[in-house]
Formats: structure tokens, C-alpha cells, sequence
């Protein structure tokens, strides 16, 4: 199949031409015929599997059918969980459109509103934005979404994990009864179903993949060890295998910091990823990393959502997450787009439970391996007997602050 067979205009076939796409991916030859038909849409598809495209080049395509209006009001509306995702999500509306004269606009938080402002009262088509930046400015009056055709959520899964669904209910109620709503999901939980049920209208299913799978070329091992080993063996695995670009998760901001840090000391260029950077920090960071001046992103679940970061090789999990479903989000940047990718996590005994779970969710078993000199010799007791003990002293810590005032800023 070609894009052209799919019924797209001449503008849009050469700007796909010329970002160099030949053939559309699954999801955009199951997705975008459904979308020009005007059908609702609820769709399974991972990170990395073109799905931004299967959603922004049929609503380009009805877009520029008809009429513009001359104020421009907000006629398409793409909701995202990060920063991160609205800004990849709203180039690829740009480069798609190059040849059109349909615009749009990005708005999130963490930087300032102003040129936002400006550009909304210019007027734009399409509105890419985070649910709490988007109500802010529409309680300014800056536009309007009266007007609004279309609705996306995007990574919709996340958006309900961070704690959006009060503020997506508010965004509903602002926007006109009849439009046409596509909903698209890494995954299909309960509450993704709950959600799709109170806005979708008799939907179209589409699956790139089948729900809370991984893709095929994605080789998954598990190296077991002891906490205290992780960080060596995985300096070790990325400086023996002279990996040049590794994302690494873990389950916090500080352990972020630290493992980023102490890779920098072994001569492995890092930078680390969360949501207490700055928006400047995280693009710096992101930038490095896809242009190979850093050869390791350390980034917690919620910063590395979305990034847009193709062929990736070499995800570890330094932690691994205590939802399953991450685990499926996580891997999934790798071994994309007809690649072969290696999926590793490091697992100390205390981290068990959730291997388990991650194995019900797949329906396999992953293969368990021990890397000579890292083999794990603590006892679930003593790793608990740890834990205990620094959550302590870290109280004792911040007690002691508090006391001395040595937290405060003068």
C-alpha cells in the first residue's frame, strides 16, 4: 500500500515525500482511512509506531477540503500528557502542512505564555496542548474552542496516569456536542474504556499491535544482581558492548541524578531527565542525546513519554517499574521501525514480585541471566533491612534541616 492510495491531497504526498516515508506503518494504513470516513477512532498503538502521522495527516487532509475561515478559530485539538509530546506531536503537524496553508500551534506550561498568546490571537487550525496550560489560557478568553471539528487525546493512557482526567472532563465541556473524537492509547485499561464510553460514538477499533505486547525484534534479558552492584555492571555492559546510545529508566527524579552523575565519572557521557528540569534543561538534554554528544539518557517514566527517538538500540530498565503496562511503554522505544532492539533489566531480589507481573501481563517468561563477578548474593531480608534504614536517616536528614533551618533559602 501507498500513502497515495490512501486518498491523501497532493500537498500532503509531498511533504510525506519529502520527509522520505515511502509506505505508511500499520496503524497509519488501519487509522487514516477511518479518520477521512469522519468515524470516531479508539486506538492501540505504541510509541515509535508512526502513530502521530495516522492521526495529523487525515485531519490535514479534511482540513484543507474546507473552508477556512478568516479569524482562523481552533478547529482541531490534540491533547497530550507532556511537553515533550505536544512539541514533537506539533512539528509533525508542521512539516505535514508545509505545503498548505493550515497552521498550528502548540501551547504548554514551563515557559512563558506570552508568545503563546500572541499566536493564538493570530489565529491557528490546529491547537497541540497540555490539558493544564490549555484551560489556563482559555480562562484568559485568549480563544475560543466553539469551533473545534476534531478532538485527539493522545496517549491517552498517560494522560489518566498523571492525573488528567478531571481536567480532560473540563476541556469536554468547553468544546461543541458534534465533532469527531479519536482516542489513541499504548494501552486499553479499564479506564481507558471507561473514558472512550463517555465521549467516543459508536468507535472504530484500531490495533497496530495486539494490547500489552512487545514488539518482535525486541530482545528482552534480565541480568540479576544486587542493588549495591547495578550501577557498575551497568557502566560495565555500556562501555564493554561501546553502547553510543542507551535510554535508561529508573523509578525516581534523584536516582535519575545520581546514576547520571555517576556514569558522567566513568567517562560515559549522561544526562538525566524528569519533571523537576526546567523545559530548557530537557530539550538540552533530549537534543544531546539524539545528536550523539551524550551517549545516555536517564529519564523517570513520565519525562520519557513521547520523546520521539528513533532507532533507538539499548533501553535498560536500572529499576524496574511496579506497573506492568510501563514496562511495555518503556521497551517499546526500541526495536522500532523494522530494527532490532535489546531491551535489559537489571533486577535485584527485592524486584521479584514485579517481574512476575510483567511476565503475566506479556504471557512469557523472560529469560533470567548472571553476569560473572555480579552474581547476586543479598537476601530479600537484608535488602528490606536496607531500605528501611535510608528512608531513616533520610528523615533524620530532613529533621535535622528543619531544626537548624540549614533548608531554608536567605
Amino acid at each position: 500500500m501507498t500513502f497515495k492510495s490512501l486518498g491523501l491531497s497532493d500537498a500532503l504526498l509531498k511533504a510525506i515525500s519529502k520527509k522520505g516515508y515511502t509506505e505508511p506503518s500499520t496503524i497509519q494504513e488501519k487509522a487514516i482511512p477511518k479518520i477521512l470516513e469522519g468515524k470516531d477512532v479508539l486506538a492501540s498503538a505504541q510509541t515509535g509506531s508512526g502513530k502521530t502521522a495516522g492521526f495529523a495527516l487525515p485531519i490535514l487532509h479534511l482540513l484543507q477540503n474546507k473552508t477556512s475561515l478568516r479569524k482562523r478559530p481552533v478547529r482541531t485539538l490534540v491533547l497530550t500528557p507532556t511537553r515533550e509530546l505536544a512539541a514533537q506531536v506539533g512539528q509533525e503537524f508542521k512539516d505535514y502542512s508545509e505545503f498548505t496553508d493550515l497552521k498550528t500551534t502548540v501551547v504548554f506550561g514551563g515557559v512563558g505564555a506570552n508568545p503563546q498568546i500572541k499566536a493564538l490571537r493570530n489565529g491557528v487550525d490546529i491547537l497541540v496542548a497540555t490539558p493544564g496550560r490549555l484551560l489556563d489560557l482559555h480562562e484568559q478568553k485568549v480563544f475560543s474552542l466553539a469551533s473545534v471539528e476534531v478532538l485527539v487525546l493522545d496517549e491517552a493512557d498517560r494522560m489518566l496516569d498523571m492525573g488528567f482526567l478531571r481536567d480532560i472532563k473540563r476541556v469536554f465541556a468547553l468544546l461543541p456536542n458534534k465533532r469527531q473524537n479519536l482516542l489513541f492509547s499504548a494501552t486499553f485499561s479499564k479506564d481507558i474504556k471507561k473514558l472512550a464510553n463517555t465521549f467516543l460514538h459508536q468507535p472504530v477499533l484500531v490495533e497496530a499491535t495486539p494490547e500489552n505486547t512487545t514488539a518482535e525484534k525486541v530482545d528482552q534479558v534480565i541480568y540479576k544482581t544486587d542493588k549495591s552492584k547495578k550501577t557498575e555492571l551497568v557502566t560495565k555492559l555500556i562501555s564493554d558492548g561501546d553502547w553510543q546510545q542507551v535510554l535508561i529508566f529508573t523509578r525516581t527524579k534523584h536516582g535519575a541524578n545520581r546514576l547520571a552523575q555517576k556514569l558522567d565519572k566513568a567517562n560515559i557521557s549522561s544526562a538525566a531527565i524528569h519533571g523537576n528540569k526546567s523545559q530548557g534543561a530537557r530539550t538540552k538534554a533530549l537534543a544531546g542525546f539524539k545528536s550523539g554528544r551524550t551517549r545516555v539518557l536517564v529519564a523517570t517514566d513520565i519525562a520519557a513519554r513521547g520523546l520521539d527517538i528513533p532507532l533507538l538500540p539499548h533501553v535498560i530498565n536500572y529499576e524496574l517499574p511496579n506497573v506492568p503496562e510501563d514496562y511495555v511503554h518503556r521497551i517499546g522505544r526500541t526495536g522500532r521501525a523494522g530494527a532490532s532492539g535489546e531491551a535489559i533489566s537489571i533486577v535485584s531480589i527485592d524486584e521479584f514480585d514485579y517481574v512476575k507481573g510483567i511476565e503475566k501481563l506479556l504471557g512469557e517468561r523472560l529469560d533470567q541471566e548472571t553476569i560473572e563477578g555480579f552474581e547476586p548474593t543479598e537476601t530479600l531480608a537484608e535488602v528490606l533491612d536496607k531500605k528501611a534504614e535510608n528512608k531513616a536517616q533520610h528523615q533524620r536528614g530532613n529533621r535535622n534541616n528543619r531544626n537548624s533551618g540549614g533548608g531554608r533559602r536567605r
